[in-house]
């Protein structure tokens, strides 16, 4: 009998895992299609000039203790002094294995690092803690008359909450109140998104700042006050927005999949770049076969496939099947939308924003939230990693515009976009143009499902494409959910428990990313 074989379409996180899990628990032999030449998707890392991109930031955590052992065997973590580094199992700890005789980042490439989290907000040319705590720094930037609004405001929301609640700007309205939501989240979301937050889903708000409120911010910080920062890196009982450390390759996030990829292959699995997926075959409510162009080429194979994964956008999956929707999930296929994603990398001599010290800034990402400029976010890339910058004399910032593909951002030529970054950094008191020494320009599309278009009637598309029983929709685009890279993980590892257990049923790879307590409005791309 011939080994059967699984076609895995993208080599993101999704894709890498199961590849690695197939090779380790079954038979099956796993080929990787992965259109660029790059793995990762956009938890890769770009190289330029020694300078390393982390695309969106990514932070190594994870309540799944499956996973955060999983991303110890690939990268082990840096040598620590005892008692730095803990996992918490439910009300019981363990250091981790290898913490103290870990590998000495200085002298190692293969090693993970234990980084602190540190995010702001940049609003009126100053920063502020994010999450938000109305500690006394905050109220004495904000002012007493803003401040009052903003307590007043919240009091009024935590007693009449909107019912029902259908819209994002609903759900961040009972969290926080109607006046710190103008404040601080209304138009940093509007710029992420391109659409009023009265349009989009409250779906997004419950995936990505599941559990956070003003309430429990508060809380967070009084515990913090008492106690101290302890090390515990997984932090089951902390609100992930609420996260002080995280794990971190000391190469960035592409670090892990160069590797995950390079353990693929040695097993016997195939990883392959360059091509393009253009259909698949289907029989009987399976997936047959998969046709795919190699771009350099122009050279074109077909794979016979027991198994495949597809982390490719749902849209595309949906044209790329041999046999039509029916018209209503062709429809809500065709109106799902996107949100994409620049990253103009700028090389500076220095940063204006200082500690209170006179320090430099130590934070991972400032979101910025002032009205005057196009730019969203941006990420200091020293304090991700000091490897991830050649000169560590220089400060490496990516600052991250979101647009949509083809509009008149997407389109300006890079070197607008790097006068417009410096320009920017400029008009909000960051850098001075003078300190730019370099840079350069990312685009990567559909970076964001979007929570509107057709996503409402999302359900009845899932359900027809969960029919084709050896298809597994794994990935942020392959589910078309706004996933951290650990849940599109997980998903691809229930698949494969799924086929291990011969479970027919997809419910519980639907379940993944929905526990009321895990991510962050604003965490990674």
């Amino acid at each position: 009998m011939s080994q059967q074989t699984a076609v895995i379409i993208g080599a993101g996180p999704a894709g890498l895992v199961a590849a690695h899990e197939l090779l380790e628990r079954t038979g099956v032999r796993p080929v990787v299609l992965e259109m660029s030449q790059h793995m990762g998707g956009i938890a890769r890392t770009v190289n330029y000039r020694g300078n390393r991109i982390d695309i969106g930031g990514h932070r190594f955590f994870s309540k799944s203790d499956r996973v955060m052992e999983w991303w110890l065997r690939f990268l082990p973590l840096q040598a620590l002094p005892p008692g730095q580094a803990r996992i918490t199992y439910h009300s019981r700890s363990r250091t981790i294995d290898g913490a103290v005789d870990g590998p000495d980042p200085a002298r190692e490439d293969r090693v993970m690092l234990l980084r602190q989290r540190k995010s702001r907000i940049y609003y009126r040319r100053r920063l502020f803690d994010y999450p938000i705590r109305l500690s006394p720094d905050t109220l004495a930037k904000l002012g007493l008359w803003r401040s009052a609004r903003i307590g007043m405001s919240y009091l009024k929301a935590a007693a009449f909450p909107i019912r029902p609640e259908e819209n994002l700007e609903q759900f961040f309205v009972n969290r926080f109140g109607r006046e710190l939501y103008l404040t601080f989240f209304k138009d940093y979301t509007e710029k992420v998104w391109g659409t009023p937050c009265h349009s989009i889903s409250a779906a997004w708000g419950a995936q990505r700042v599941k559990g956070l409120s003003i309430a429990k911010a508060l809380a967070h910080f009084a515990r913090t006050a008492l106690r101290g920062r302890g090390g515990d890196v997984a932090q089951k009982g902390t609100e992930t927005s609420l996260i002080e450390q995280f794990l971190y390759p000391k190469l960035g996030p592409g670090q892990m999949w160069d590797e995950v990829s390079r353990v693929v292959r040695a097993k016997g699995g195939e990883v392959l770049t360059g091509w393009r997926v253009e259909s698949l075959e289907t029989a009987a409510q399976r997936v047959t076969a998969v046709v795919a162009c190699h771009s350099p080429s122009g050279e074109r194979r077909r794979w016979e496939a027991d198994w495949v994964f597809s982390t490719m956008p749902i849209k595309e999956l949906v044209r790329a099947l041999d046999v039509a929707a029916p018209p209503e999930q062709a429809a809500i296929a065709e109106g799902l939308l996107y949100r994409d994603f620049i990253t103009v990398g700028l090389l500076l001599d220095r940063l204006l924003l200082t500690e209170a010290d006179g320090s430099p800034v130590r934070d991972n990402w400032i979101y910025v939230q002032e009205p005057d400029v196009l730019v969203g976010r941006l990420q200091i890339f020293n304090n991700w990693s000091p490897w991830l910058v050649a000169d560590p004399s220089k400060v490496w910032v990516g600052l991250e515009y979101f647009c949509d593909e083809g509009d008149s951002l997407w389109s300006r030529s890079d070197d607008e976009l790097l006068h417009l970054a410096a320009t920017e950094l400029a008009r909000i008191r960051i850098a001075e143009p003078a300190a730019v020494r370099d840079g350069t320009v990312l685009r990567m599309s559909k970076t964001y499902p979007a929570y509107f278009g057709s996503y409402d009637r999302f359900p009845l598309l899932r359900d027809w494409l969960d029919r084709y029983e050896n298809l597994f929709l794994v990935g942020r685009n392959g589910m078309h959910r706004y996933n951290n890279q650990d849940h599109s993980m997980l998903a691809a590892m229930t698949a494969v428990d799924n086929m291990v257990a011969g479970r027919a049923d997809k419910a519980n790879l639907w379940a993944v990313n929905t526990e009321e307590d895990y991510h962050e409005e604003r965490g990674e791309a």
